[in-house]
């Protein structure tokens, strides 16, 4: 049955009231960020329950089946989450931060070739830096993306080379600091009648030395929030489960 269109009005997120931060839930253990119990965790998954599976609609569309990749990097003071910054030039999502990914194509042939592929063309990853782990429940957004987070562990000594096109600019987000919910902010607009719930996460990225220059670029702020962070509090509730 066909929906009736619902237009987003157009809204700056970070001004839009915290109703609440959730840091009376525990964090995920350290123990449970390792990739051994990564691995584990994929392959003999415990009975839970994703908390966020369907954005309200504001488009009147088929939905179109898509997919993420969800790169946990092996970094030497523990995983990290690479995420990316679109380039503001894009038609839709302009400026927010994603996971790399995008359209499931027919030439694809499943979800996981096609987050591997959007995360070599958005940002130049190699396959061969990725292990695939395996695969968290179907989101599906606003827009009518029906999208499938694949979560992979990536192997240290690759080099990005971000799409100027698609990508303003590429980041990590240490996973602990994803994964505890004290950094878990919940959003509420009502429009047209109706409400919009979302969460956000907002992440300081440390200030980066300039070669050099014995200078340091400022610290950029991070607002994850909307689909990236609803994928990511599935991802927490799985791990805590």
């Amino acid at each position: 049955m066909a929906t009736s269109p619902t237009l987003l009005p157009s809204f700056d997120p970070r001004r839009v009231p915290v109703t609440g931060v959730d840091d009376h839930l525990p964090a995920v253990p350290p123990d449970r960020l390792t990739p051994a119990a990564l691995r584990q965790r994929f392959q003999a998954p415990p009975p839970w329950q994703p908390e966020v599976r369907q954005e309200p609609l504001f488009v009147d569309r088929a939905p179109v089946d898509a997919a993420v990749l969800v790169p946990l990097v092996l970094r030497s003071g523990g995983l990290s989450v690479l995420l990316t910054e679109r380039a503001l030039g894009l038609s839709s999502h302009s400026g927010q931060v994603a996971f790399p990914g995008g359209k499931v194509e027919t030439s694809d042939g499943d979800v996981v070739h096609a987050a591997l592929r959007e995360t070599r063309e958005e940002v130049g990853l190699a396959d061969r830096f990725i292990d695939v782990l395996g695969q968290l429940p179907v989101y599906a957004t606003g827009s009518q993306f029906l999208v499938t987070p694949v979560v992979a562990l990536v192997r240290e000594g690759f080099v990005l080379h971000p799409n100027a096109d698609e990508v303003a600019h590429a980041f990590e987000v240490p996973l602990a600091f994803l994964m505890d919910p004290a950094h878990h902010r919940r959003h509420r607009l009502e429009w047209a009648g109706g409400v919009r719930e979302w969460f956000s996460m907002p992440y300081r990225e440390p200030a980066q030395a300039v070669p050099g220059s014995g200078e340091s670029a400022p610290a950029a702020e991070h607002f994850i929030w909307g689909a990236t962070a609803g994928m990511l509090r599935n991802f927490y509730r799985f791990l805590l489960a």
